[in-house]
């Protein structure tokens, strides 16, 4: 008989006694990645910078699945909130197996209306932090540790314009995954990038004036739900994802196909 399931995978419960932090986890594809993993059996922290409620209900709902569940208020744009954050998680579960890099922020606008701090921000929250959150959670993983980052399939193909900030932001997630995975795979803790098509969320909704655009660059003719991203997370961060390292995963429904 086939067991179904809303966010995890056919492995739920695989992630039992394991431990992870999503950063950006309080809301849209980093909430459910969190809820996946906690369905799978991990205990699961947080980050927000904003809208603590919702974080807390997040919490709830991991707790709900029968995982631990911590909500840290964190901005990813100041390295030693990120780093404090990982090295928070693991005190508070005793242990630290997974980090999903998530938290991100989406610029767009014409490439002569960029200015520095904007630049700087959208740099620290993507790229920054990722290498700071990999390198803190790097002295608590063991073997069979995981790191995933969330990409955008805006670091494959940008068909339109307004993005350069954000798919030069998102690509060089490409390049920090594979300098990890050769890093950190002596030590069997793999590293992969997973690059989100348009997806159903606060940020990038399916009811807005675009989305019929968005929706046409895809082979599927419709917008991820966060869900479906979430389960290729999960699949990553369990037994099935040891063996995969220094990739990068479209789940974009055939954007850059």
């Amino acid at each position: 008989m086939m067991v179904q399931t809303t966010a995890g995978g056919p492995d739920t419960g695989a992630l039992a006694g394991r431990a992870a932090l999503v950063t950006g986890g309080g809301r849209g594809i980093g909430a459910e990645i969190a809820l996946a993993l906690a369905r799978d059996g991990a205990d699961v922290a947080v980050t927000y910078v904003r809208a603590a409620d919702r974080a807390a209900e997040v919490v709830t709902d991991i707790e709900a699945a029968g995982g631990r569940g911590l909500a840290i208020a964190a901005d990813a744009a100041d390295p030693a909130a990120v780093a404090a954050a990982v090295d928070q998680a693991a005190a508070t579960f005793g242990r630290l197996d997974i980090l999903v890099n998530n938290a991100g922020i989406a610029p767009f606008g014409p490439l002569e209306e960029v200015v520095a701090e904007e630049l700087d921000r959208t740099l620290a929250i993507h790229v920054r932090a990722a290498f700071v959150a990999a390198q803190a959670a790097a002295r608590h993983l063991g073997p069979g540790g995981r790191v995933v980052n969330i990409g955008s399939s805006l670091a494959e193909r940008v068909p339109y314009p307004g993005w350069t900030l954000y798919a030069m932001s998102k690509a060089a997630l490409t390049g920090l995954t594979r300098g990890l995975a050769r890093d950190l795979g002596p030590r069997g803790i793999t590293v992969n990038v997973v690059q989100p098509g348009p997806t159903d969320t606060e940020m990038n909704p399916a009811g807005s004036a675009d989305a019929g655009v968005e929706r046409g660059f895809t082979a599927l003719g419709r917008y991820a739900h966060p869900r479906e991203v979430a389960a290729t997370v999960a699949h990553l961060a369990g037994p099935g994802g040891g063996y995969v390292t220094g990739a990068s995963i479209p789940v974009d429904g055939g954007y850059t196909a």
